[in-house]
């Protein structure tokens, strides 16, 4: 299908505030985004499947009470579990950035091993800093991830604002995970090697994991938000970039769903 026929579900509301810059982000790589409440989802109002890219978004639903992420994965597990499921099994794709990737482990939607999809594997526990952290980190692509997201990407900057996103699991969930290459991005110094802790490692997570998918590599979440990243001129240090003639034509957040447009239009 061409681009534009690429319909994007943002769901809006209930605390979250990311919605603008998500639909720009898909927008700018030639997708339809369309912003939809939470609760007109609910009613029946749209459909999960009327859309090809679900996207879990930034922000602080329900008022992170009861943990960043409960309460809107309660809400939406119990009515909307069926859909969910035909969704992913339809080959579809679904993302979610920090208060979505929290929504994304409370909803059991990754990593999902051995295809349990709706039971919780994997938690993001408050920062080890004890505060919320907002800040530029980069991070570091894993190339043999099965990830749709993060293909071609090898370090990447984006900026991060939360305080619950200490990635952690059980010893075992953490081996497969590490086995089967989910660990799709990790925290790295700005060259790339290892982070030498905070803050390079914003939040304590445990093997310097910053986002997770599912073994199908089409369900998606991570802390920092490369939808606040789209223009060079989000960066903190874009007038240094353009004195030096290296200022480029888009961020660097650009680049996953660049890759999510790219794989929804040529595969569904």
């Amino acid at each position: 299908m061409k681009k534009s026929e690429v319909k994007v579900l943002i769901i809006t509301g209930v605390g979250l505030n990311c919605e603008k810059e998500t639909a720009a982000a898909f927008s700018c790589c030639g997708a339809t985004p369309e912003k939809v409440h939470l609760n007109d989802l609910l009613s029946g109002k749209y459909k999960v499947s009327d859309y090809h890219i679900l996207a879990f978004i930034g922000g602080f639903s329900f008022g992170d009470h009861l943990g960043s992420g409960s309460v809107f994965a309660n809400r939406i597990k119990f009515r909307l579990a069926d859909e969910l499921k035909q969704f992913i099994n339809d080959g579809k794709l679904v993302i979610g950035i920090c208060n979505g990737f929290q929504t994304l482990t409370r909803l059991g939607l990754a990593p999902a091993l051995d295809g349990q999809y709706l039971t919780q594997q994997v938690a993001l526990a408050h920062n080890d800093s004890g505060v919320f952290r907002d800040d530029w980190i980069t991070l570091k692509a894993d190339p043999e991830s099965p990830c749709v997201f993060t293909k071609n990407i090898g370090t990447i900057r984006l900026p991060i604002r939360h305080g619950e996103g200490k990635f952690i699991a059980e010893a075992d969930v953490l081996d497969r995970i590490e086995k089967a290459h989910l660990a799709a991005v990790r925290y790295c110094a700005p060259d790339g090697s290892a982070p030498n802790g905070f803050p390079e490692n914003p939040n304590g997570s445990l093997n310097d994991i910053a986002g997770i998918c599912d073994e199908t590599g089409r369900v998606f979440g991570l802390m920092p938000h490369p939808e606040a990243f789209l223009s060079p001129f989000n960066a903190p240090d874009w007038q240094t970039a353009k004195h030096k003639g290296e200022l480029p034509d888009w961020g660097e957040g650009r680049v996953i769903f660049e890759n999510a447009v790219n794989y929804a239009a040529e595969n569904l």
